[in-house]
């Protein structure tokens, strides 16, 4: 009789990691490593959508919802040519959104999901995972929901990970790892619920 073996990306093992500020991708055949970078990318919560970017979600009938399908906006964030998220961190993520702990929020425009994004929520602070876009900023979109979402909650810091173009054209910006650790320290201490 065989057993299966437990997964390896279990909720425990998540939460424990990103409380720490570590996080795993998948790399080249399907090797997991973990991830603590220096500098660390972080949002600022003020940023809000000018008025262009709200007249554009309005005009082309975008919407948005949390938590509505979770595993959806997963496979559409690896739905890639080149992806660090595989079937195994799909599983494992989902596991952890049945805890409470990894969240998603969609785009929508005429009912079909066109765009989202997923992350973890830990205390205060929410580690940004991946985006994805079917049509124009539909990812954009999604982006200012969360961050509207974060401040109402109570959330104090949102990390990105790495800075890239299109973080940074959000408005992401670059700190220290040591000033990161600090800041997810106090944000731990929040009792912020997603």
């Amino acid at each position: 009789m065989s057993t299966l073996a437990p997964p390896l990306l279990s909720p425990g093992l998540l939460l424990r990691t990103y409380a720490q500020g570590i996080f795993p991708m998948m790399h080249d055949g399907g090797e997991l490593q973990w991830h603590d970078p220096d500098p660390r990318a972080i949002v600022p919560l003020h940023i809000t959508a000018n008025a262009r970017a709200r007249s554009f979600y309005r005009s082309n009938g975008y919407s948005c919802t949390v938590d509505a399908c979770f595993t959806d906006v997963m496979q559409g964030c690896a739905d890639r040519e080149t992806t660090w998220i595989n079937e195994e961190m799909v599983d494992g993520y989902s596991a952890l959104h049945e805890t409470g702990h990894a969240h998603s929020v969609e785009t929508w425009q005429d009912g079909e999901l066109i765009g989202g994004l997923y992350g973890v929520a830990l205390g205060g602070a929410f580690f940004g995972e991946s985006m994805f876009s079917r049509r124009t900023n539909a990812s954009k979109a999604a982006f200012h929901h969360v961050l509207e979402h974060l401040r109402t909650q109570g959330f104090r810091l949102f990390d990105t990970q790495y800075l890239n173009a299109h973080t940074q054209s959000l408005g992401a910006l670059e700190v220290s790892r040591s000033s990161f650790r600090n800041m997810l320290a106090e944000a731990l201490r929040i009792d912020a619920r997603f």
